[in-house]
């Protein structure tokens, strides 16, 4: 599955729009490379995210193309959130 399609999939971003531009702007990173909004999602890849002051890294556990809201959070488990100073 594409990644833009897994972030809103998955509930991450709400928007595929949203995936995609954060790709493009090179803020996405799967298994420690710099991602597009194409690149394949395989299970046990690391996504982090980096949205303005927040980094967010993310471990895909399942991937479907379609999902309850309720059961987004099982596509995926929080390895890390943290908070970056405003000086980084």
């Amino acid at each position: 599955m594409r990644l833009d399609k897994f972030l809103k999939t998955a509930r991450i971003l709400k928007r595929r729009e949203a995936a995609k531009e954060l790709a493009l702007q090179q803020r996405i990173w799967v298994n420690d490379r710099i991602a597009k909004p194409s690149t394949e999602i395989q299970i046990g890849d690391d996504i982090r995210i980096r949205f303005g002051y927040r980094i967010l890294e993310v471990k895909v556990t399942d991937i479907q193309k379609q999902v309850s809201k309720q059961n987004a959070q099982t596509l995926f488990e929080v390895v890390k959130e943290e908070k970056l100073d405003e000086d980084n």
